[in-house]
């Protein structure tokens, strides 16, 4: 059992494992909280010695009898300010080092579930949960382990002060202390908790449709349609402001119901201490001293409140993150794992052998009972009609998604070999092949980084644009964000290239030709056939007509 479930029962084992994976480890989180407990006692000690040596200098009239009071007070006065920006770099240091963890970790968690297991997920909202979700994570350690900590033994040190010198006045503190938790905890959870449940998907919300209106900006704006967009731009940005307005409300709520109980701890104290100090059984400085306490003390305290309020927010961060990487894969997905059996050398012939494939979530398998033998060298074409599982076979064969029965890589099952492996012989050009806004020959290196340059002018001679990459000014020439200076063809294009130079034995074409003229389509589809080298498979996928001439095999779904 991990140490949040222990700590708080009815959390899931997901969101048990976010927590435990933003909280830093006791090496880390420990000093912020020690220099948090003596930063709390300092502020109430300087309160106390002050009320001490101002009551005290009243009575007397020789200073030297006040020396250890003003050293004191000077003491605790420069501890205050050091103690709290030694528990202010301590807590940021362990928080943000441990937020470096956690998005690794995500990250890890992540690279099982794509493609597949993240289409359901809008890109927007997936960015809100890998920002600003764990952007809230750092808090847990921040504003609610070491707050709850440090002020509640601040507070017990303190009520046990005050008993040494009047036990109902420490009776007082310590009921005021538990009424205002209670009272605050549950104004600020009546008027804010829901606010605080909805504020992060009202955020992720408001960031979907800021993506979806910028990513599609021109075509909103050819079609007539980006007022009515920013309308629902402006619509979600109202609800989450509306949100964090009722937040901010029950904050203040809790601010103002934590002064109220300091002012009636103080009365409190003034109640049970005047007549001992008129009868002579309490000395007049130790009153002042009861009575003061409690308004330095409500100070540390209000973190205490405050930081239940965090914990929901934290806890609605977790369960978020939690979905989006579950801890297992589910079991349409292939398993990550290192080591496995290598693919063999030579060309590769793929055979499936009652093979049926479904999406994460699906019922019904998309393909089922598929058998096929491709050699190696091959050039199959794969059609079908649109929704009939070409893109699913494709998946299927470079492990973005699992499958039952037999699927074997150059005589070795699948399942065998980690989908890195897998992913090192066979490679896949999507439809919309994917370039990064960066220059062509970055755009290449991703595939080999020890390519030289005469090699990636090589590879973009083979598949027909040496050419054009000469008359935009070379390799360094951009192509912009998601190639938009580029065609879909020349994309296509600079995609095969990148393969190319990845050296897959099996390449995977899924509609080349989708945002190509239909002029073009012919030829670029004899480009990226004839690119390849003889021993390498091709499968072609495409809805269009293809030459026979340029394929070996066809394959209907």
């Amino acid at each position: 059992m991990s140490v949040a479930e222990r700590l708080v029962p009815g959390l899931g084992a997901d969101e048990a494992r976010v927590l435990d994976a933003a909280l830093p480890a006791p090496r880390r989180i420990w000093p912020a909280i020690a220099w948090g407990i003596l930063w709390g006692l300092s502020v109430v000690l300087l309160l106390a010695t002050s009320a001490y040596l101002i009551t005290r200098a009243s009575l007397i009239i020789h200073i030297l009898w006040l020396g250890w009071a003003i050293v004191a007070v000077r003491a605790f006065a420069l501890g205050r300010a050091v103690f709290r920006y030694l528990r202010q770099l301590m807590g940021h240091d362990a928080s943000f080092r441990q937020l470096a963890e956690l998005r690794v970790d995500l990250l890890d968690r992540l690279i099982p579930l794509a493609p597949a297991g993240l289409r359901t997920t809008r890109r927007g909202d997936l960015l809100a949960r890998l920002v600003d979700d764990v952007d809230e994570l750092q808090f847990y350690p921040l504003r609610v382990v070491e707050p709850l900590v440090s002020s509640l033994a601040v507070a017990v040190l303190a009520v046990i002060g005050v008993g040494l010198v009047s036990w109902p006045a420490a009776l007082t503190l310590l009921a005021c202390l538990v009424a205002a938790l209670l009272v605050a905890t549950g104004a600020q959870l009546r008027i804010a908790g829901q606010a605080d449940r909805a504020v992060a998907p009202l955020r992720s919300a408001l960031s979907d449709r800021i993506h979806d209106t910028v990513t599609n900006l021109a075509t909103l704006r050819a079609y007539g349609a980006l007022d009515a967009q920013l309308a629902k731009v402006r619509d979600a940005d109202a609800q989450l402001r509306r949100a964090l307005v009722r937040r901010s409300i029950g904050e203040g709520i809790v601010t103002g119901t934590v002064t109220v109980f300091a002012g009636l701890a103080t009365a409190g104290a003034l109640f049970w201490g005047i007549e001992p100090t008129v009868r002579g059984e309490l000395a007049p400085e130790l009153l002042t001293l009861t009575a003061l306490v409690p308004l330095a003390l409500f100070e540390v305290f209000a973190q205490v409140p405050q930081a239940i309020a965090a914990w929901r927010r934290v806890r609605v961060s977790a369960q978020r993150v939690a979905s989006a990487a579950p801890a297992d894969v589910p079991a349409e997905l292939p398993q990550e794992f290192e080591g496995g059996t290598e693919l063999p050398d030579g060309p590769l012939d793929l055979e499936l052998r009652g093979a049926s494939v479904l999406w994460p979530g699906a019922s019904e398998p998309v393909l089922d009972g598929l058998d096929l033998r491709i050699p190696a060298g091959s050039r199959l074409l794969v059609t079908g009609e649109s929704g009939a599982g070409k893109t699913t076979f494709a998946n299927a064969l470079v492990r973005f998604l699992d499958y039952r029965g037999s699927y074997t890589i150059g005589g070795v099952e699948a399942r065998e070999l980690s989908p890195d492996a897998v992913r090192r012989g066979i490679g896949l050009i999507e439809q919309r092949a994917h370039l990064f806004d960066e220059s062509i020959r970055q755009n290449l290196l991703f595939a080999n980084t020890e390519a030289t340059d005469a090699q990636l002018t090589a590879a973009l001679e083979r598949v027909g644009l040496g050419a054009w990459v000469r008359e935009r000014g070379g390799l360094d020439a951009p192509v912009g964000e998601r190639g938009t200076l580029v065609s879909g063809g020349q994309a296509q294009r600079i995609a095969l290239a990148r393969a190319l130079l990845a050296d897959f034995r099996v390449l995977i074409l899924d509609e080349p030709t989708a945002n190509v003229d239909p002029g073009r389509a012919d030829a670029l589809v004899a480009d990226l056939l004839g690119a390849a080298a003889a021993d390498r498979t091709v499968i072609l996928i495409s809805h269009t007509p293809v030459d026979p001439a340029l394929v070996t095999a066809t394959l209907r779904l």
